[in-house]
């Protein structure tokens, strides 16, 4: 969501102590402070909010803040720093509870938390009021003031006032995977007075289809995708750093979920990002937007991912990545000439076969070199990979996506599109399986890049 936001001022206060909040979420950058969920703000010092606490911690905190002080500060010991996973977070309030570790329970994905770090004392007092519920402004995606942004996704984010409920009536685990998902076991009756259920996943992030009619304002243009906790999508990984070596000097911000990537780096220096999502076997599709920049960049392939990103034109027998000068840059830093220039505002498509270790490039919707993605093991006009069995390139047998700016001393920006665009699609085009919005048709044969259809096809 990053510096955009929901909002929703109750026409009335109601039960400011019994209360559920539950919401699918998907991190994106570690770096920026405090990622906040959801809050009711009246003012900095008087304030009740759920957020990630801090880059450092990246520990889930409920926290009210009365008069400068804090009745409720409960920060859990575990971490959340996976940006490639969905984790559903269930907070449930009832502090007229007799004892005091039953007023405020957090669970992550369907489990009960119980490791908390500081005193009983910041657990809530008997019969405390928070500032959720009252008729101040509640907020999805910051704290309020403009402060304390989410950057991530969210999906599926629920409200019941007036009840302290568990996770069985939003999640349940797929007895086949043995994965927590949505879809409650129990049904939910009744979201009360100031309840909500937001899908965020259409055209109107903030309507709400609980039936209570608690429809949330949005502020800019908050990330929607085609993504969900059912069906999880590739990003780009901003765990991994972007750099080493030649990229000592390269930063990285991310947006839109980590779907936009803006690498920043020094003179004689190299900057790299590569996806979440590896592949193995079976032919995957993706579109990767050179959206801006100030010098040079590649587009391809890598089959490493490890403690850090050197770059793609050299040193490595698993790079394949095509350059804006038309180059294809290939195995242990081999150069030739491959297609066309590229620049600000193409669209590179990557056709990846693993099935017979070919690869494709597509500037615009056109294959270079003639390509034909579905000419099968004769790869007509294809890139003949190193297959994932042949040892060396720091191979962690798999191949990932990525993308490259490199020995500019300027900023590039890379929009990836894998099958969830992070920029606008005047023409739309899904997989076979139905997934995905592309701006070109997806070759024959060829799948976006979820957790489903590596499932069925990788």
């Amino acid at each position: 969501m990053a510096s955009t936001y929901l909002s929703r001022t109750p026409s009335s206060a109601s039960n400011r102590k019994t209360w559920t909040w539950s919401g699918w979420v998907k991190r994106s950058d570690l770096t920026t402070g405090y990622d906040t969920l959801f809050s009711s703000y009246s003012d900095s010092n008087n304030l009740t909010r759920i957020v990630f606490w801090s880059s450092t911690s990246n520990q889930l905190t409920v926290s009210s803040k009365v008069a400068g002080n804090f009745p409720i500060d409960y920060r859990l010991t575990r971490v959340s720093r996976d940006t490639s996973a969905w984790y559903h977070i269930v907070v449930a309030m009832d502090t007229t509870q007799s004892t005091d570790t039953d007023r405020l329970k957090v669970y992550i994905n369907g489990v009960l938390e119980t490791a908390y770090e500081g005193a009983a004392s910041s657990l809530p007092s008997q019969n405390e009021d928070t500032f959720i519920n009252n008729n101040n402004v509640h907020y999805i995606g910051q704290t309020g003031g403009s402060s304390n942004y989410f950057n991530g996704l969210m999906a599926n984010v629920e409200f019941v006032d007036g009840l302290q409920l568990t996770p069985a009536y939003f999640g349940s685990t797929n007895t086949a995977t043995g994965i927590w998902t949505p879809s409650g076991a129990t049904a939910i009756s009744n979201y009360g007075t100031n309840g909500f259920k937001l899908k965020m996943d259409t055209t109107s992030p903030g309507a709400d289809t609980s039936g209570k009619g608690n429809t949330f304002t949005a502020s800019g243009t908050p990330t929607l995708t085609q993504g969900n906790p059912q069906n999880n999508w590739c990003t780009f990984n901003s765990l991994v750093p972007p750099g080493g070596g030649f990229v000592a000097n390269t930063t990285v911000a991310w947006s839109k979920g980590n779907t936009v990537a803006t690498l920043s780096n020094g003179s004689g220096n190299y900057g790299v990002t590569l996806s979440t999502i590896g592949m193995t076997t079976g032919k995957f599709y993706c579109e990767i937007k050179y959206a801006s920049s100030t010098g040079s960049g590649v587009i391809g392939i890598r089959g490493t991912q490890g403690t850090n990103q050197n770059n793609f034109l050299g040193g490595r027998i698993k790079d394949f990545a095509f350059q804006t000068n038309g180059h294809m840059v290939s195995g242990a830093g081999n150069d030739s000439s491959y297609g066309g220039t590229w620049g600000n505002g193409d669209i590179i498509g990557i056709a990846l076969d693993l099935d017979n270790n070919k690869l494709y490039f597509s500037k615009n919707g056109t294959f270079e070199n003639s390509g034909n993605p579905t000419s099968g093991s004769t790869g007509t006009g294809a890139i003949a990979i190193t297959p994932l069995s042949t040892s060396g390139g720091n191979d962690l047998g798999a191949y990932f996506f990525g993308a490259c700016e490199y020995y500019n001393g300027g900023n590039a920006v890379f929009s990836a599109n894998f099958g969830s665009p992070a920029y606008a699609i005047s023409s739309g085009n899904a997989d076979a399986n139905g997934y995905g919005n592309f701006e070109y048709a997806v070759p024959s044969g060829y799948y976006s890049l979820n957790t489903k259809n590596l499932g069925e096809f990788g």
